[in-house]
Protein backbone atom coordinates (compact mmCIF):
# COMPACT_ATOMS: atom_id res chain seq x y z
CA UNK A 1 0.00 0.00 0.00
CA UNK A 2 2.08 3.75 -1.04
CA UNK A 3 1.68 6.43 1.19
CA UNK A 4 0.31 9.78 0.60
CA UNK A 5 2.43 12.21 -0.49
CA UNK A 6 2.29 15.58 1.81
CA UNK A 7 0.69 17.54 -1.30
CA UNK A 8 -2.41 14.45 -1.01
CA UNK A 9 -2.97 14.80 2.65
CA UNK A 10 -2.57 18.29 2.67
CA UNK A 11 -5.15 18.81 0.02
CA UNK A 12 -7.43 15.96 1.19
CA UNK A 13 -7.74 17.68 4.29
CA UNK A 14 -9.54 20.54 2.51
CA UNK A 15 -13.71 20.27 2.57
CA UNK A 16 -15.09 20.29 -1.15
CA UNK A 17 -16.83 22.69 -2.30
CA UNK A 18 -19.31 23.34 -5.20
CA UNK A 19 -20.68 25.57 -7.70
CA UNK A 20 -24.23 27.46 -6.00
CA UNK A 21 -22.99 25.83 -1.69
CA UNK A 22 -23.37 28.59 0.89
CA UNK A 23 -20.50 28.20 2.87
CA UNK A 24 -19.10 30.33 5.60
CA UNK A 25 -16.04 32.03 5.10
CA UNK A 26 -13.47 35.09 7.24
CA UNK A 27 -12.51 37.68 6.14
CA UNK A 28 -8.43 38.27 6.04
CA UNK A 29 -7.69 41.20 3.57
CA UNK A 30 -9.95 44.07 2.51
CA UNK A 31 -9.35 46.24 -0.05
CA UNK A 32 -11.57 49.07 -1.58
CA UNK A 33 -13.18 46.92 -4.31
CA UNK A 34 -12.74 43.21 -3.46
CA UNK A 35 -12.51 41.02 0.31
CA UNK A 36 -10.50 37.69 0.27
CA UNK A 37 -11.93 35.14 2.46
CA UNK A 38 -10.57 32.17 4.02
CA UNK A 39 -13.47 29.34 3.45
CA UNK A 40 -11.69 25.86 4.75
CA UNK A 41 -10.83 24.97 0.85
CA UNK A 42 -7.27 24.91 -0.95
CA UNK A 43 -7.92 28.23 -2.14
CA UNK A 44 -9.20 31.57 -0.74
CA UNK A 45 -12.63 33.04 -1.92
CA UNK A 46 -12.75 36.39 -3.76
CA UNK A 47 -15.69 38.46 -3.02
CA UNK A 48 -15.59 41.80 -5.26
CA UNK A 49 -17.48 44.86 -4.86
CA UNK A 50 -20.48 44.25 -7.35
CA UNK A 51 -20.56 40.65 -5.38
CA UNK A 52 -21.17 41.94 -2.05
CA UNK A 53 -23.92 44.78 -3.19
CA UNK A 54 -26.27 46.20 -5.46
CA UNK A 55 -25.83 49.87 -3.76
CA UNK A 56 -23.64 51.69 -6.39
CA UNK A 57 -19.42 53.04 -5.34
CA UNK A 58 -19.43 51.02 -1.85
CA UNK A 59 -16.29 51.25 -0.35
CA UNK A 60 -15.73 47.96 0.97
CA UNK A 61 -13.09 48.65 3.48
CA UNK A 62 -15.76 50.73 5.25
CA UNK A 63 -18.08 47.48 5.77
CA UNK A 64 -15.79 44.72 5.54
CA UNK A 65 -12.52 44.06 8.35
CA UNK A 66 -10.25 41.18 8.69
CA UNK A 67 -11.68 38.46 11.06
CA UNK A 68 -15.29 39.25 10.21
CA UNK A 69 -17.35 35.84 9.54
CA UNK A 70 -19.79 35.75 6.94
CA UNK A 71 -22.06 33.44 5.01
CA UNK A 72 -21.45 33.40 0.84
CA UNK A 73 -22.57 31.89 -1.97
CA UNK A 74 -19.92 30.01 -4.30
CA UNK A 75 -19.87 31.53 -7.53
CA UNK A 76 -17.09 29.47 -9.33
CA UNK A 77 -14.93 26.68 -8.08
CA UNK A 78 -12.23 27.47 -10.54
CA UNK A 79 -12.65 30.80 -12.59
CA UNK A 80 -9.96 29.69 -14.70
CA UNK A 81 -6.79 30.87 -12.52
CA UNK A 82 -7.44 28.65 -9.82
CA UNK A 83 -9.76 31.61 -7.53
CA UNK A 84 -12.94 30.84 -5.82
CA UNK A 85 -15.36 33.55 -6.52
CA UNK A 86 -17.98 34.46 -4.20
CA UNK A 87 -21.33 35.84 -3.76
CA UNK A 88 -23.00 37.58 -0.70
CA UNK A 89 -25.07 39.33 -2.63
CA UNK A 90 -26.55 36.68 -4.11
CA UNK A 91 -27.27 34.73 -0.84
CA UNK A 92 -28.43 38.27 0.65
CA UNK A 93 -30.63 38.31 -2.97
CA UNK A 94 -32.35 34.92 -1.70
CA UNK A 95 -33.26 35.53 1.35
CA UNK A 96 -34.73 39.34 0.27
CA UNK A 97 -36.86 37.87 -1.83
CA UNK A 98 -38.36 35.75 0.35
CA UNK A 99 -38.40 39.35 2.68
CA UNK A 100 -40.42 41.01 -0.07
CA UNK A 101 -42.60 38.31 -0.59
CA UNK A 102 -43.55 38.13 2.70
CA UNK A 103 -43.85 42.22 2.84
CA UNK A 104 -46.07 42.23 -0.44
CA UNK A 105 -48.38 39.74 1.48
CA UNK A 106 -48.52 41.15 4.61
CA UNK A 107 -48.68 44.87 3.13
CA UNK A 108 -45.93 45.71 5.13
CA UNK A 109 -44.57 49.14 5.44
CA UNK A 110 -41.03 48.88 4.42
CA UNK A 111 -38.59 51.45 4.89
CA UNK A 112 -35.20 52.25 3.09
CA UNK A 113 -33.10 54.79 1.74
CA UNK A 114 -33.03 55.60 -2.04
CA UNK A 115 -30.16 54.78 -3.50
CA UNK A 116 -31.13 56.63 -6.96
CA UNK A 117 -32.83 59.43 -8.33
CA UNK A 118 -33.90 58.28 -11.90
CA UNK A 119 -36.04 59.81 -15.21
CA UNK A 120 -38.66 58.36 -13.98
CA UNK A 121 -39.26 57.69 -10.41
CA UNK A 122 -37.05 56.34 -7.52
CA UNK A 123 -34.81 53.50 -6.69
CA UNK A 124 -34.25 52.01 -3.32
CA UNK A 125 -32.83 48.44 -2.20
CA UNK A 126 -34.10 46.25 0.67
CA UNK A 127 -31.99 43.14 1.63
CA UNK A 128 -30.06 43.63 -1.81
CA UNK A 129 -33.53 43.47 -3.77
CA UNK A 130 -33.87 46.30 -5.78
CA UNK A 131 -37.09 48.33 -5.64
CA UNK A 132 -38.63 50.83 -7.98
CA UNK A 133 -41.10 53.44 -6.68
CA UNK A 134 -42.64 55.26 -10.35
CA UNK A 135 -42.73 58.61 -9.97
CA UNK A 136 -46.67 58.95 -9.97
CA UNK A 137 -46.44 56.92 -6.68
CA UNK A 138 -43.67 58.46 -4.92
CA UNK A 139 -45.95 61.45 -3.19
CA UNK A 140 -49.69 62.30 -3.45
CA UNK A 141 -48.97 65.71 -5.15
CA UNK A 142 -47.05 66.06 -8.34
CA UNK A 143 -43.47 66.29 -7.92
CA UNK A 144 -41.76 67.64 -10.75
CA UNK A 145 -37.89 67.58 -9.26
CA UNK A 146 -37.52 64.02 -7.45
CA UNK A 147 -33.96 64.99 -6.34
CA UNK A 148 -34.60 65.99 -3.09
CA UNK A 149 -35.33 62.59 -2.40
CA UNK A 150 -31.68 61.48 -2.70
CA UNK A 151 -30.40 59.51 0.12
CA UNK A 152 -33.17 60.00 2.12
CA UNK A 153 -35.13 57.28 4.02
CA UNK A 154 -38.42 57.05 2.99
CA UNK A 155 -41.46 54.30 3.84
CA UNK A 156 -43.57 52.32 1.03
CA UNK A 157 -45.62 49.26 0.66
CA UNK A 158 -44.48 46.77 -2.33
CA UNK A 159 -47.51 47.12 -4.81
CA UNK A 160 -45.90 44.77 -7.39
CA UNK A 161 -44.31 41.19 -6.77
CA UNK A 162 -42.91 39.44 -9.75
CA UNK A 163 -39.64 37.94 -8.91
CA UNK A 164 -39.28 36.01 -12.30
CA UNK A 165 -39.09 39.09 -14.54
CA UNK A 166 -37.65 40.78 -11.43
CA UNK A 167 -40.32 43.68 -11.14
CA UNK A 168 -40.43 44.99 -7.76
CA UNK A 169 -42.45 47.80 -7.66
CA UNK A 170 -42.91 49.96 -4.59
CA UNK A 171 -46.13 52.47 -3.52
CA UNK A 172 -45.00 55.46 -1.28
CA UNK A 173 -48.69 57.29 -2.70
CA UNK A 174 -50.91 55.28 -0.74
CA UNK A 175 -49.48 55.22 2.52
CA UNK A 176 -49.60 60.10 1.96
CA UNK A 177 -53.25 59.52 1.11
CA UNK A 178 -53.58 57.59 4.11
CA UNK A 179 -52.10 59.72 6.50
CA UNK A 180 -53.33 62.75 4.77
CA UNK A 181 -57.05 61.20 5.01
CA UNK A 182 -56.10 60.47 9.11
CA UNK A 183 -54.66 63.81 9.52
CA UNK A 184 -57.46 65.35 7.52
CA UNK A 185 -59.78 63.76 9.83
CA UNK A 186 -57.94 64.75 13.72
CA UNK A 187 -58.11 68.12 12.23
CA UNK A 188 -61.55 68.31 11.32
CA UNK A 189 -62.38 66.91 14.79
CA UNK A 190 -60.24 69.75 16.36
CA UNK A 191 -61.29 73.32 14.79
CA UNK A 192 -64.50 75.89 14.57
CA UNK A 193 -65.42 78.56 12.70
CA UNK A 194 -64.04 81.57 14.78
CA UNK A 195 -60.73 79.77 15.62
CA UNK A 196 -57.30 80.87 14.94
CA UNK A 197 -55.01 78.65 12.76
CA UNK A 198 -51.37 78.74 11.89
CA UNK A 199 -50.45 76.86 8.79
CA UNK A 200 -47.55 77.34 5.67
CA UNK A 201 -48.32 78.94 2.20
CA UNK A 202 -48.67 76.08 -0.23
CA UNK A 203 -49.49 77.50 -3.43
CA UNK A 204 -50.11 81.78 -3.91
CA UNK A 205 -52.58 82.57 -7.11
CA UNK A 206 -54.07 85.82 -8.51
CA UNK A 207 -57.40 85.55 -6.06
CA UNK A 208 -56.02 83.74 -3.07
CA UNK A 209 -53.42 82.07 -1.23
CA UNK A 210 -54.08 77.85 -0.40
CA UNK A 211 -52.75 77.40 3.15
CA UNK A 212 -51.98 73.66 3.97
CA UNK A 213 -53.12 73.63 7.76
CA UNK A 214 -51.53 69.73 8.58
CA UNK A 215 -54.45 67.48 6.88
CA UNK A 216 -56.39 70.03 4.51
CA UNK A 217 -55.81 73.91 2.62
CA UNK A 218 -57.82 76.67 3.42
CA UNK A 219 -58.26 78.91 0.63
CA UNK A 220 -57.25 83.03 2.23
CA UNK A 221 -59.33 84.43 -1.02
CA UNK A 222 -57.63 88.33 -1.75
CA UNK A 223 -60.80 89.93 -0.38
CA UNK A 224 -60.04 88.60 3.31
CA UNK A 225 -56.06 89.39 2.91
CA UNK A 226 -56.86 92.97 4.48
CA UNK A 227 -59.38 95.40 5.33
CA UNK A 228 -57.80 97.40 2.94
CA UNK A 229 -57.45 96.58 -0.78
CA UNK A 230 -54.79 94.41 -1.64
CA UNK A 231 -53.87 94.69 -5.64
CA UNK A 232 -52.16 91.19 -6.04
CA UNK A 233 -51.31 88.22 -3.59
CA UNK A 234 -48.22 87.48 -5.01
CA UNK A 235 -47.04 90.83 -3.68
CA UNK A 236 -47.69 90.18 0.55
CA UNK A 237 -47.21 86.38 0.16
CA UNK A 238 -44.39 83.28 -0.87
CA UNK A 239 -44.52 80.02 -0.86
CA UNK A 240 -43.28 78.70 2.80
CA UNK A 241 -44.37 81.74 4.63
CA UNK A 242 -45.78 81.22 7.99
CA UNK A 243 -49.42 82.49 8.43
CA UNK A 244 -51.86 82.65 11.43
CA UNK A 245 -55.73 83.09 9.74
CA UNK A 246 -59.27 82.99 11.04
CA UNK A 247 -61.31 80.47 10.54
CA UNK A 248 -64.28 82.16 8.43
CA UNK A 249 -66.27 79.07 6.83
CA UNK A 250 -65.87 75.32 6.73
CA UNK A 251 -68.09 73.81 4.52
CA UNK A 252 -67.37 70.06 4.10
CA UNK A 253 -63.53 69.80 3.58
CA UNK A 254 -63.15 73.17 2.31
CA UNK A 255 -61.86 75.66 4.62
CA UNK A 256 -62.32 79.70 4.20
CA UNK A 257 -59.70 81.95 5.87
CA UNK A 258 -59.46 85.24 6.78
CA UNK A 259 -56.91 87.97 7.95
CA UNK A 260 -60.11 90.41 8.75
CA UNK A 261 -59.39 90.23 12.82
CA UNK A 262 -62.05 91.47 15.03
CA UNK A 263 -59.35 93.77 16.82
CA UNK A 264 -57.94 95.31 13.78
CA UNK A 265 -61.46 96.65 12.42
CA UNK A 266 -60.93 99.91 11.46
CA UNK A 267 -64.63 100.48 11.47
CA UNK A 268 -64.00 99.55 15.09
CA UNK A 269 -64.01 103.40 16.59
CA UNK A 270 -64.38 105.06 13.03
CA UNK A 271 -67.41 106.77 14.42
CA UNK A 272 -65.82 108.99 16.65
CA UNK A 273 -63.27 109.48 14.13
CA UNK A 274 -65.02 110.23 11.20
CA UNK A 275 -68.15 112.02 13.16
CA UNK A 276 -69.23 114.51 10.97
CA UNK A 277 -67.98 117.36 11.26
CA UNK A 278 -64.36 116.25 11.07
CA UNK A 279 -61.52 117.44 9.11
CA UNK A 280 -59.52 114.52 7.70
CA UNK A 281 -56.78 113.76 5.45
CA UNK A 282 -56.47 110.86 2.89
CA UNK A 283 -55.35 109.63 -0.20
CA UNK A 284 -57.39 109.36 -3.32
CA UNK A 285 -57.80 105.74 -4.39
CA UNK A 286 -59.51 105.72 -7.35
CA UNK A 287 -61.92 108.18 -9.53
CA UNK A 288 -64.78 107.58 -11.15
CA UNK A 289 -67.16 110.49 -13.48
CA UNK A 290 -69.38 111.32 -10.11
CA UNK A 291 -66.54 111.29 -7.72
CA UNK A 292 -63.28 110.54 -5.84
CA UNK A 293 -62.74 107.74 -3.22
CA UNK A 294 -60.43 108.70 -0.63
CA UNK A 295 -58.40 106.21 1.77
CA UNK A 296 -58.63 107.54 4.69
CA UNK A 297 -57.06 104.26 6.11
CA UNK A 298 -56.65 100.78 4.95
CA UNK A 299 -59.78 99.58 4.88
CA UNK A 300 -62.06 102.61 5.23
CA UNK A 301 -62.43 104.89 2.19
CA UNK A 302 -64.84 108.12 1.97
CA UNK A 303 -66.55 109.37 -1.33
CA UNK A 304 -65.78 113.08 -1.81
CA UNK A 305 -68.45 113.91 -4.56
CA UNK A 306 -67.59 116.05 -7.52
CA UNK A 307 -69.77 118.88 -6.27
CA UNK A 308 -67.73 118.89 -3.02
CA UNK A 309 -64.37 119.43 -4.78
CA UNK A 310 -64.51 123.15 -5.07
CA UNK A 311 -66.35 125.97 -5.03
CA UNK A 312 -66.12 126.71 -8.58
CA UNK A 313 -67.90 124.43 -11.31
CA UNK A 314 -65.96 120.74 -11.96
CA UNK A 315 -66.91 118.75 -15.05
CA UNK A 316 -65.18 115.62 -13.40
CA UNK A 317 -62.63 115.00 -10.80
CA UNK A 318 -59.79 113.86 -12.61
CA UNK A 319 -59.48 117.59 -14.03
CA UNK A 320 -58.22 118.09 -10.68
CA UNK A 321 -57.43 115.43 -8.77
CA UNK A 322 -54.86 112.52 -9.16
CA UNK A 323 -55.28 108.53 -7.78
CA UNK A 324 -52.43 108.90 -4.76
CA UNK A 325 -53.13 112.86 -4.23
CA UNK A 326 -53.35 113.21 -0.61
CA UNK A 327 -56.52 115.84 0.22
CA UNK A 328 -57.82 117.69 3.17
CA UNK A 329 -61.62 117.41 3.59
CA UNK A 330 -64.50 117.75 6.25
CA UNK A 331 -67.09 114.73 7.07
CA UNK A 332 -70.71 115.89 6.02
CA UNK A 333 -72.23 112.20 6.48
CA UNK A 334 -71.53 108.95 8.53
CA UNK A 335 -72.96 105.96 8.43
CA UNK A 336 -71.58 103.18 10.77
CA UNK A 337 -74.71 100.15 10.01
CA UNK A 338 -73.73 100.85 5.57
CA UNK A 339 -70.16 101.51 6.20
CA UNK A 340 -70.33 104.79 4.49
CA UNK A 341 -68.84 108.08 4.76
CA UNK A 342 -68.96 111.29 3.09
CA UNK A 343 -66.56 113.99 2.22
CA UNK A 344 -66.55 117.96 1.25
CA UNK A 345 -63.27 119.83 0.15
CA UNK A 346 -65.97 122.82 -0.42
CA UNK A 347 -67.21 122.93 3.62
CA UNK A 348 -64.20 123.30 4.51
CA UNK A 349 -64.37 127.21 3.66
CA UNK A 350 -67.26 129.56 5.08
CA UNK A 351 -69.93 129.55 2.52
CA UNK A 352 -70.65 133.06 1.33
CA UNK A 353 -74.86 133.86 1.17
CA UNK A 354 -75.36 133.41 -2.57
CA UNK A 355 -73.93 129.89 -2.41
CA UNK A 356 -75.99 129.03 0.32
CA UNK A 357 -78.43 127.75 -2.36
CA UNK A 358 -76.20 125.66 -4.36
CA UNK A 359 -75.27 123.88 -1.26
CA UNK A 360 -78.88 122.76 -0.73
CA UNK A 361 -79.42 121.83 -3.98
CA UNK A 362 -76.37 119.41 -3.84
CA UNK A 363 -77.15 118.26 -0.64
CA UNK A 364 -79.42 115.14 -2.18
CA UNK A 365 -76.08 114.60 -4.63
CA UNK A 366 -73.55 113.85 -1.94
CA UNK A 367 -75.48 110.41 -0.79
CA UNK A 368 -74.70 107.99 -2.83
CA UNK A 369 -74.70 104.30 -1.99
CA UNK A 370 -71.18 103.41 -2.39
CA UNK A 371 -71.89 99.69 -2.65
CA UNK A 372 -73.48 100.09 -5.21
CA UNK A 373 -71.45 102.09 -7.71
CA UNK A 374 -68.17 100.12 -6.61
CA UNK A 375 -70.32 96.73 -8.27
CA UNK A 376 -71.49 98.88 -11.43
CA UNK A 377 -68.02 99.86 -11.98
CA UNK A 378 -66.95 95.84 -11.22
CA UNK A 379 -69.14 94.91 -13.77
CA UNK A 380 -67.89 97.32 -16.31
CA UNK A 381 -64.16 95.65 -15.78
CA UNK A 382 -65.74 92.44 -16.54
Amino acid sequence: MSELTFEQMLEESFKTIHNGEVVEGTVIDVKADEAILNIGYKSDGILSRSEYTNEPNVDLTTVLKPGDKMEVKVVKVNDGEGQVILSYKRLALEKGNKRIEEAYNNKEVLKAKVTQVLDGGLSVVVDEVRIFIPASLVSNVYEKDLTKYAGQEIEFVISEYNPKRRRYIGDRKQLMVAKKLEAQKELFAKIHVGDVVEGTVKNVTDFGVFIDLGGADGLLHISEMSWGHVENPKKVFKVGDQVKALIKDIDGTKIALSLKFDDTNPWKDAESKYAVGNVVTGKVARMTDFGAFVELEPGVDALLHVSQISKDHIEKPSDVLQVGQEVTAKVVDFNAEDKKISLSIKALTAPQPEEKAEEAEDADVVSVDIDAVIAAEAEKEE
